[in-house]
């Protein structure tokens, strides 16, 4: 099954390392696009949307395909929930309407 656009997903990148979650748009021969954040950020963004707070919004992404190493489905597991229904849970808000 192939990735489409409007799909959570997860992207490893490297040089430098990085790893965004967010909403696919599109993946072409020259890179990906998508609508994210730093999965690093992406506990404080729940918490702060949670609580009513200032945050940063997710950003437009272009990434050259070169910089890809993976992108993944975010999908439950093993009994963990997905990181788009973590979001959900937390903050009672749809990630894509940021």
């Amino acid at each position: 099954m192939k990735l489409a656009a409007g799909e959570a997903v997860v992207a490893i990148l490297h040089t430098p390392r990085e790893k965004l979650f967010g909403i696919l748009d599109e993946i072409g021969p020259a890179g990906v696009s998508l609508r994210g954040v730093d999965l690093s950020y992406f506990e404080d963004l729940a918490r702060a949307v949670a609580a009513g707070e200032e945050h940063l919004n997710p950003s437009d992404y272009f990434i050259p395909m070169w910089r890809v190493e993976r992108i993944t489905r975010d999908e439950a597991s093993g009994g963990a929930s997905s990181l788009l229904e973590q979001f959900a849970a937390r903050t009672g808000r749809e990630f894509a309407t940021l």
